[in-house]
């Protein structure tokens, strides 16, 4: 997630039928018209990233077996299967595990991206003969989100000695500006998913899942429902999302704030991070990563830094005032370190739940800013230039490799520490 706030501009580049069924047919009712999002996915390149990674098959076979159901239950089931199996086969193909199924590289998150928007907009037009409430249609759009984001399929094994980390990634976003982008984070959540790596302490399994770039899915609780009982039971746990140029960032401080940039339904909130029980909500939140290890640690080809810089306004104030070295005592959030869009709002959320779960001095977890991610020289025109490059490969190539370091060196230092 691109780091957004206040001063936006200095950033540089600010910153996915079945024999004898009946017909499925778009619904007249106008809450059944595709999204914003949806919308895009019959641009050029959102095809060509489909038809190259083999992926352009997705929402076809999605609808023949869709179109099988006779029942809501049957469709229930039919939707759970192929939002697990779009998954399985995203995080199958970045793994190196079965046919790439074209030439896009296999480190690719945006497959998964454009093919789950392909059968989301499936679900929002299907019409089929037992009838569809809107609200069965709404909990077959929500399960079909969470089964092909990984959301609840973060299993570890039940082995002694094994550690348990959880990592998040996001979508591809800003997709009007260039709609050929990718999001490194959210290809990190592939490239990493059920791996193991190997700790001064053993063995560790690290889980992931993918959130959305949209306001409403935050506000409706998707981090909290997710996270909420892995949280207890893990050893450590990042969000990642896609920061600044040349960089990574370990975000020290999260504000409670939403600044109103526009999220890829391009719907703006500028308001005060929505949560459970507001009464007792932080202005702040913090990093429990140990990021002084992380920050020493050679981990990579790009620097990482530890930013403890928060957009304030001080305590009698009414002017948003930047602080870099952290927020002043009864101050209001207007920007974290990690900005004021959803990269800090999943980290403020995540830290407040561990923090609200009682975790606060036993769960290292915080939020880590990966570079931009960038195409090639003479490839910087989304008019002109193409889907992907050497250069755009080796830059993700580099930043999940890098992201995979910065979580040994963090699972070492709770060891040594």
């Amino acid at each position: 997630m691109t780091y957004i706030r206040v001063q936006l501009g200095a950033l540089g580049l600010a910153l996915l039928t079945g024999l004898a069924a009946p017909p499925a047919h778009a619904a007249e009712d106008p809450a059944a018209a595709p999204t914003v999002e949806e919308r895009r996915l019959d641009k050029a390149a959102p095809q060509e990233i489909l038809a190259r990674s083999g992926f352009a098959t997705v929402a076809p076979e999605f609808v023949r077996a869709l179109g099988k159901a006779r029942s809501y239950a049957q469709a229930e089931r039919v939707v759970e299967r192929q939002g697990a199996r779009l998954w399985q086969r995203a995080v199958d193909r970045a793994q190196g595990r079965g046919p790439a199924g074209g030439d896009l590289s296999r480190d690719d998150d945006r497959p998964l991206y454009w093919a789950r928007l392909g059968m989301t907009r499936e679900v929002r037009q299907w019409e089929p003969q037992f009838g569809l409430t809107e609200a069965q249609r709404t909990r077959l759009l929500n399960s079909l989100e969470r089964t092909s984001r990984g959301q609840d399929t973060i299993r570890y094994p039940h082995s002694k000695g094994v550690k348990r980390i959880l990592v998040t990634g996001f979508d591809p976003f800003t997709l009007d500006r260039d709609i050929r982008i990718s999001n490194p984070s959210g290809a990190t959540a592939l490239a990493l998913d059920g791996t193991v790596i190997e700790t001064a302490d053993g063995p560790a399994r690290v889980e992931t899942a993918v959130f959305p770039v949209r306001w409403q899915d935050f506000a409706d609780g998707t981090v909290e429902r997710t996270l909420r009982r892995h949280l207890p039971r893990v050893d450590l746990f990042t969000t990642v999302s896609q920061g600044r140029v040349g960089r990574f960032d370990v975000e020290r401080t999260n504000g409670a704030w939403r600044g109103g940039f526009g999220d890829n339904e391009n719907l703006s909130r500028t308001e005060t991070i929505p949560v459970t029980d507001p009464a007792s909500q932080p202005q702040w939140t913090s990093t429990t990563l140990p990021y002084k290890d992380i920050v020493a640690a050679s981990t990579g080809r790009f620097p990482v830094y530890d930013n403890t810089s928060v957009t304030e306004i001080p305590a009698g104030g009414t002017t948003p005032v930047v602080r870099p070295e952290g927020p002043t005592p009864g101050s209001t959030a207007r920007a974290g370190g990690g900005g004021d869009y959803l990269s800090n709002e999943i980290a403020y959320r995540a830290t407040l739940l561990r923090d609200r779960l009682g975790l606060t001095d036993s769960l290292p977890g915080g939020h880590v800013h990966t570079p931009v991610l960038q195409f090639g020289t003479g490839n910087t025109d989304p008019a002109s230039g193409t889907v992907t490059d050497p250069q755009f490969i080796q830059n993700r190539l580099d930043i999940i490799a890098q992201v995979r370091s910065i979580l040994k060196v963090a699972a070492d230092a709770d060891v040594t520490d």
